[in-house]
């Protein structure tokens, strides 16, 4: 961004102070103007033609960017997997704890995969598994919608939940969070997930 004499142009469209257009002047003549007001003619639209100026303090410009920027930068958030494990049969005080987990990843911005692993002779009933995800979808449907239905992947069943679009995240996304692998696990630290796994509809 150019400013005072380092413009070549030999006229500028001028803007004052208040935002009042002023019409085209010389650039000397433009240069001197914002001088009068102790202040810096600064290029804003060097690709006009001619180009635009305005009569600004530069110094306090450039602090209101940095200060914006730091502002955005501050409101941007890393959205996180968060894994919770569950087996096929998941007593209720279980099911109770590990709701309450998904639900707290969701609220945070992250969302939510759930794994359901498959022991011996469990392989045989994968709908218990598919109940189960069923439940948790209804559990936190007021939260969240299904990004990933449930599928198979080896001997484990997989469902992700993200949080519904526009939801204000109620803490930080980089919160660190904890995996529900078993009630006891309270203190374990969540397992962060790569989210490259492709979108899939909704199960009806």
């Amino acid at each position: 961004m150019r400013l005072n004499e380092m413009i070549r142009r030999p006229e500028v469209r001028v803007i004052n102070p208040d935002g009042q257009q002023l019409g085209i002047q010389p650039i000397r003549q433009a240069i001197a103007l914002a001088q009068e007001f102790g202040l810096d003619l600064v290029e804003i639209n060097p690709k006009a033609d001619p180009p635009v100026c305005r009569i600004m303090d530069f110094g306090k410009f450039k602090y209101e960017q940095k200060k914006q920027a730091a502002v955005a930068k501050k409101r941007q958030r890393i959205i996180e997997i968060k894994e919770v494990k569950m087996r096929p049969k998941t007593d209720t005080h279980d099911f109770d704890f590990k709701i309450k987990h998904v639900r707290r990843f969701l609220e945070e911005g992250n969302k939510a995969k759930l794994t359901i692993r498959f022991k011996g002779r469990e392989m045989a009933h994968p709908d218990m598994a598919a109940k189960l995800l069923d439940k948790v979808v209804e559990a936190c449907r007021d939260i969240a919608v299904v990004e990933q239905t449930y599928r198979m992947e080896g001997r484990t069943m997989t469902m992700i939940l993200a949080p519904i679009p526009g939801r204000v995240p109620t803490a930080p996304a980089t919160r660190t969070a904890k995996t529900s692998d078993a009630p006891e696990a309270e203190n374990a630290a969540a397992e962060p997930t790569s989210s490259d796994a492709p979108p899939a509809a909704e199960p009806s």
